[in-house]
């Protein structure tokens, strides 16, 4: 089992951290930080994210 651990990618870059993937991590806080309701789905090729798709709903009330 891999161990999971944290990245605060705000300070510094942990040893051997890949620089795109610091960008994509950014950029999903980003639209996180954005979104109230939906999903974000990510496509990755060859270990790298290539899109990001993002579906934000609207709640109506009645």
């Amino acid at each position: 089992m891999s161990e999971h651990r944290p990245i605060d990618i705000r300070h510094a870059r942990p040893e051997g951290q890949r620089g795109d993937i610091i960008a994509s991590i950014e950029k999903v806080r980003d639209v996180l930080e954005g979104l109230r309701f939906g999903s974000i789905t990510l496509t990755v090729h060859d270990s790298r994210v290539v899109q990001i798709d993002v579906t934000e709903k609207t709640r109506l009330t009645a």
